[in-house]
């Protein structure tokens, strides 16, 4: 299963949220089945958002997007992105 990770910094969270919940269906259009979403304790401006996708060339694709890259502009990414292509190796136990 192929995943996404992005990291990046949001000027305002209250304006980037409505743009990232994607209503216009653009990510799962491309492949997306979901993703977790989560803030930094300790600076609650950096989101790192966990992407699985249905394959890793759909993942590719919208990464470098110009409609996602459009999408942060407009969300107030304060920062370059990084952007992680990820294949679960095994599931462990606690």
């Amino acid at each position: 299963m192929p995943y996404v990770l992005v990291r990046h910094k949001v000027a305002d969270y209250e304006r980037w949220k409505p743009v990232y919940d994607d209503p216009d269906g653009t990510r799962r259009a491309g492949g997306s089945r979901g993703a977790r979403l989560f803030r930094n304790a300790n600076d609650p401006s950096e989101i790192v958002a966990l992407f699985e996708w249905e394959s890793l060339e759909q993942a590719q694709r919208w990464a470098h997007s110009d409609t996602l890259r459009e999408k942060m502009q407009r969300a107030g990414v304060a920062d370059h992105p990084d952007v992680y292509f990820l294949e679960q190796v095994e599931e462990t136990p606690t």
